[in-house]
């Protein structure tokens, strides 16, 4: 019996760090570009796998993620950045495929585009 209770805790623990090393694919920090109608400009963007981030942005500024959404490969969030000293809010709906993203900035303007790959 005693074989028995330390095999279910060996396969607890086993299974408890399993689930807690498991992060989603687009957690991490990542170099992106993003086609804008001022030119190409670049970030870096850090999604935490608990739902918190951040974005720093050459010439506009740093600013924290809300709203980070991962649903297997996809993410989602939402940032506010400094566009010529007007508040631009921007969605982003992306795709990761191993170290690369792809997806769009949705703005009042239109889509940006951007691409990129993990630091």
């Amino acid at each position: 019996m005693k074989k028995l209770a330390q095999a279910l805790m060996v396969s607890s623990l086993i299974f408890i760090a399993g689930c807690a090393a498991s992060q989603p694919p687009a957690a991490g920090a990542w170099d992106v570009e993003w086609n804008t109608p001022l030119g190409t400009l670049t970030s870096v963007l850090t999604l935490n796998p608990d739902g918190s981030g951040h974005m720093a942005t050459q010439g506009m500024g740093d600013g924290p993620l809300s709203g980070i959404r991962f649903d297997g490969n996809t993410v989602n969030f939402e940032v506010t950045v400094d566009a010529q000293g007007q508040s631009l809010p921007l969605d982003f709906h992306g795709t990761v495929n191993g170290d690369s993203i792809e997806g769009s900035f949705g703005s009042d303007f239109g889509n940006f585009a951007v691409t990129g790959t993990r630091q």
